[in-house]
């Protein structure tokens, strides 16, 4: 048998083995990655661990993942969701607003996972390109795109100072309030940051749709 041969027939028993897995046993496999990194952080990830939990061995683990962090970058890839696609009210204040109301009905877990993997990534490299990847340049991306509709629409100056800080601090507050204030940047939360903050700072009026919609929600 020629090496080209071995080469192909060892990729195809490869296949075969990780075909054994169905989608929602891998699924499974994927919320359990990514369960244990909210509760116990990315460096108190094993393959022992997620194996007990899911009842399996860890050579089926291997089989499919090599490596805790390709088990990793395929869970974050899987969960991954652009939560701001899709948002385009017809204005800019209304795409902020959409944007305050999808981000803060993400869940506290979304916020416990970037936080632990924010802080595993300044260590690795190739875990803060796959962060990046599946999380952060999505979120980015639909940001960006809302600003430049409201330029293209007249809203915003294409040079307007605070233009390149939106998705910071959008995405900031997110992620920090429950570190800051033990408290999970929810809806409410979020879409009064963006009325007592980005609004103004940009010259932007809230929509006539959205004013008399205000929830009190909690205090800030």
């Amino acid at each position: 048998m020629t090496a080209e041969a071995v080469e192909v027939t060892d990729e195809t028993t490869a296949a075969s083995r990780r075909s054994k897995l169905t989608p929602a046993r891998e699924q499974e496999f994927y919320e359990a990655v990514l369960d244990q990194i909210r509760r116990c952080g990315y460096d108190a990830l094993t393959m022992e661990g997620i194996a007990l939990r899911t009842r399996c061995s860890k050579s089926t683990l291997y089989r499919q993942w090599r490596t805790k962090q390709q088990f990793v970058a395929a869970a974050l890839r899987a969960h991954s969701k652009e939560r701001f696609s899709g948002i385009d009210t017809g204005s800019l204040s209304g795409d902020l607003l959409a944007a305050a109301h999808a981000a803060g009905s993400g869940g506290f877990g979304d916020t416990l996972l970037v936080q632990a993997l924010t802080q595993a990534a300044l260590h690795d490299p190739d875990l803060k390109k796959v962060l990046r990847e599946t999380l952060v340049d999505p979120e980015l991306a639909a940001i960006g795109a809302m600003l430049d509709r409201g330029v293209e629409r007249g809203e915003l100056r294409a040079d307007h100072p605070a233009r390149p800080y939106v998705a910071s601090q959008l995405l900031g507050v997110l992620r920090m309030r429950a570190f800051i204030d033990g408290k999970q940047a929810d809806t409410p939360y979020m879409e009064r940051f963006v009325r007592a903050v980005l609004l103004p700072v940009l010259g932007l009026a809230e929509p006539e749709d959205a004013a008399g919609e205000r929830g009190t929600g909690e205090s800030p």
